[in-house]
């Protein structure tokens, strides 16, 4: 039995909107990647002398990346305080105070004093920065999302939703990109003086572009509609939990795996091919660059290929792929070939843009449009903390206790399991050309594996 629909699945965005609303969807996740992608390579390549000096180089690279995962462990607050406020007050408003927040602890960051000027004080207003900029990025992701899909078809959602998906590639590939041309003009003291802030500086610039570019659009046709029918939720986040728990086990599930194939061969890598291959920053950091540009054009492609193909098919069958792809990419450049880095950098991305174009939209659909924005946010969120949080730091600690890549592979392997069965608990949205109908008293019963969910 189809499911019922109601009026809020309706109002679309005419072309002009639903453009505007791609396009300020990717281009600010993209500055606010930006803005978390610069910290995740300053981690790697230079916090770890800066503001952790140690005898040890080992520790002072798992210290750095223990910042790094400061920055997911907050996730889940800005998913709570904005995922909340995005169903009550609005997806527009909730995006640019995301936007302000995460520029302003990146602006903040580069001007902040190392160790060896204040001590003890630099790495903890590190940390709390850090936290900042995680809290921001909590609340962005299911925004964004949100701000496309709901101006567009909701048969292509795959393709639209993928708008916020393209940020992160977009951003990171910007924050290299900076990184390299910065090593490439400046020597090793100037770079470790001060020409690592000039990236984090640049954020100031970058978010004045975005607040211009959020603060012209219009609230989403689908929030619209539910002001005007009054179902907005009063408390958002107790109907998730209590109404959608399979729903949100799913979605965090499925994210996991992503989250560490990223984690690995954008940030790990990094630490890998300089510390163990003995490559330059600049040849490891080139390698993430072809991989990040080639993705920008792919997650699309992907996110629009689910849409005509089932969608968790085109995720598991990638999530399958990114578990067994380690334990070829590693034995490939155990001798220090750097053509081979790049091969093995863009074929795990690929795989990531074949899982993370569709991520948006499968997480989407397992939640109804008045629960969307705060069931997307925790789901987003609280993945990262089991993901993407310690992915670098379980990387380098297993490196450093067993000197072999077998570990790391293993653990890779595990987490795609854990994703094929978040995608087997989800449910699949292709097969329905509405939004899941909003759970109010007007609309009848969910059927399927929504029911499922709704029972608790």
């Amino acid at each position: 039995m189809k499911r019922t629909s109601t009026s809020i699945d309706k109002p679309r965005g005419g072309r002009s909107a639903v453009r505007r609303a791609f396009f300020a969807s990717l281009t600010g996740t993209a500055l606010e990647w930006y803005d978390f992608a610069i910290y995740s390579a300053a981690a790697a390549l230079v916090f770890g002398d800066l503001f952790f000096p140690s005898g040890d180089p080992t520790t002072g690279t798992l210290l750095a990346f223990s910042t790094y995962a400061v920055g997911y462990v907050s996730r889940p607050l800005g998913g709570f305080v904005f995922g909340r406020l995005g169903d009550v007050i609005g997806r527009k408003k909730v995006l640019i105070a995301t936007l302000v927040l995460i520029g302003a602890a990146t602006l903040l960051i580069g001007l902040l004093p190392t160790y060896a000027t204040i001590g003890v004080t630099a790495p903890i207003v590190l940390v709390l920065l850090r936290f900042a900029q995680g809290v921001g990025v909590g609340g962005e992701w299911g925004g964004a999302v949100l701000l496309s899909s709901e101006f567009g078809d909701p048969r292509k959602r795959g393709f639209y939703a993928s708008a916020a998906q393209i940020g992160p590639p977009a951003g990171n590939l910007l924050a290299n990109g900076v990184l390299a041309a910065l090593g490439v003009l400046l020597t090793e003291d100037q770079f470790l003086s001060w020409g690592w802030r000039v990236a984090f500086l640049l954020s100031g610039v970058l978010v004045g572009f975005g607040l211009w570019i959020r603060a012209k659009l219009e609230e989403t046709p689908v929030f619209k509609a539910m002001e005007a029918e009054q179902t907005r939720p009063e408390a958002p986040i107790k109907e998730v939990f209590a109404t959608h728990p399979r729903a949100l086990t799913a979605a965090i599930l499925s994210r996991v795996a992503p989250d560490v194939l990223y984690a690995l061969f954008t940030v790990f890598v990094l630490t890998y091919a300089t510390g163990e291959l003995g490559m330059s920053r600049g040849s490891a950091l080139a390698a993430v660059l072809i991989g990040s540009s080639l993705q920008v054009v792919l997650i699309p492609l992907a996110g629009a290929l689910s849409d005509r193909v089932n969608r968790r098919l085109v995720y598991g069958v990638a999530a399958a792929a990114a578990g067994i792809w380690p334990f070829l990419f590693f034995p490939m450049i155990g001798g220090g070939s750097w053509p081979l880095l790049a091969v093995g950098v863009v074929v795990a991305l690929a795989l990531h843009s074949l899982m993370y174009g569709p991520q948006a939209a499968f997480i989407a659909e397992q939640f109804t449009p008045r629960l969307r924005y705060t069931g997307s946010s925790l789901a987003y969120t609280l993945a990262g903390v089991i993901g993407g949080a310690v992915a670098p730091l379980l990387f380098t600690a297993l490196l450093d206790a067993y000197d072999s890549w077998i570990p790391l592979a293993l653990y890779v392997a595990v987490t795609a399991v854990v994703t094929v069965t978040g995608l087997l608990l989800g449910r699949d949205g292709t097969d329905d050309e509405d939004d899941a109908p909003v759970a109010t008293e007007h609309t009848a019963p969910a059927t399927g594996p929504r029911a499922t969910t709704t029972a608790g």
